[in-house]
């Protein structure tokens, strides 16, 4: 999947202006790209789009237009992207109460690396989480991972042939698995490269 360049991207002007179609297409797009583990892990999987609106709405909010600041924008955000043979996720440990989410946050350190995925008929590939930085400590997880899953030729060939894909998390404190909907699945194979 192409990386985005500064020249993808819509002015702030430019923006402000078609902001509101633009956030409507991409929620229509996000909405298929969620899968939820268990009540409080959701993981939200990024392509082209998704980083482009994120890259977007950061350029808006802090009024970025110096072509030094975009490019740094560019640079933290397109790592994002799927290269084609992998999917690329921000895991979100969600808890609504705030003293629930910090003493949750604190029983499920490393977590972020006992999330995987599994394609029907092969072994789970486990996540690549915050290659960019570290984000748990040993006292507590983060909220927020980035997670990178890498899958073979055969499957992804699997995938496309309709198997079944699945995806959990082992963490003594948080065990789910969920069989991602056909729907997702569909949406997810854009993101990889065709057989």
């Amino acid at each position: 999947m192409d990386k985005i360049q500064r020249n993808d991207l819509m002015s702030l002007e430019t923006y402000a202006q078609e902001r509101i179609d633009f956030r409507s297409r991409v929620m229509l797009h996000k909405k298929h790209r969620r899968v939820d583990v268990g009540p409080n892990l959701s993981l939200y999987f990024e392509n082209r789009l998704t980083i482009q609106y994120q890259i977007q709405e950061m350029l808006r909010i802090e009024r970025i237009f110096e072509v030094n600041a975009i490019e740094a924008e560019l640079e933290t955000y397109n790592p994002l992207i799927p290269d084609g043979g992998n999917l690329k996720a921000t895991a979100m440990f969600e808890f609504e109460d705030e003293a629930i989410r910090r003493r949750r946050l604190a029983q499920l350190v490393a977590a972020e690396d006992m999330i995987w995925l599994a394609v029907d008929g092969h072994h789970r590939i486990k996540a690549i989480a915050n290659e960019d930085l570290q984000r748990s400590t040993d006292e507590k997880t983060s909220a927020v991972h980035f997670l990178r899953f890498e899958l073979s030729h055969d499957m992804i060939t699997a995938l496309r042939g309709g198997v079944r894909l699945e995806m959990g998390c082992n963490h003594p404190q948080y065990t789910h698995q969920v069989t991602v909907p056909n729907v997702t699945t569909e949406s997810l194979l854009d993101d990889l490269d065709p057989i």
